[in-house]
C-alpha cells in the first residue's frame, strides 16, 4: 500500500506522459518490491525544467530530464537488495520515458512503522494482525 510521488521534469511532452510513469512506477513496484497495485497510490507531478537545479545549473541550461521519486512503504517489508535493484530499475525505466538523466535524479525509500502508516482508517500493524487473526491455527483447525 505504498504511496508514491513522482515530480519529474522533461523536455518531452507526450499528452500521456504522466500516465506512462504512473504506469511504470506501478509496474517496477509490484515487481520488485512486490506491493499490490491495487493498493498503490501514485501522485505525478512536472516541473518547467527553468526551475529545476542541480549541480548549479538549470535542468533547461543542460538540457537533461530528472525525477525525484518518494515512497512510503512500512518498516522492514523489503530487503536492502530489494530496494537498490528498485533504484536502479527505476532509473533505467525513467530515463527510457524522460530522456536523458542528470546524474542527480534521486529515489527515496521512506520506511514508516506499521503503527504510525495507513489507508482506509486502520494501520498497517492491525491490518496485520487481522490477517493473522483470520488464519489462527485455532481457526484453520476447524
Amino acid at each position: 500500500m505504498p504511496l508514491i510521488t513522482v515530480t519529474y521534469s522533461s523536455p518531452r511532452t507526450a499528452p500521456s506522459l504522466k500516465a506512462d510513469i504512473a504506469a511504470a512506477v506501478s509496474e517496477l513496484t509490484a515487481q520488485i518490491l512486490h506491493k499490490d497495485p491495487k493498493v498503490t497510490a501514485i501522485i505525478v507531478k512536472s516541473v518547467d525544467a527553468a526551475d529545476w537545479f542541480a549541480g548549479g545549473k538549470s535542468l533547461a541550461d543542460e538540457r537533461l530530464a530528472s525525477y525525484w521519486l518518494d515512497i512510503h512503504i512500512s518498516e522492514g517489508t523489503n530487503t536492502k537488495d530489494e530496494k537498490a535493484a528498485y533504484l536502479a530499475a527505476m532509473f533505467k525505466r525513467m530515463g527510457e520515458l524522460l530522456g536523458p538523466l542528470h546524474n542527480e535524479s534521486y529515489l527515496h525509500v521512506d520506511e514508516v512503522r506499521g503503527d504510525a502508516y495507513g489507508f482506509g482508517g486502520l494501520t498497517q500493524e492491525r491490518r496485520y494482525i487481522a490477517g493473522k487473526l483470520e488464519v489462527s491455527p485455532q481457526r484453520a483447525a476447524r
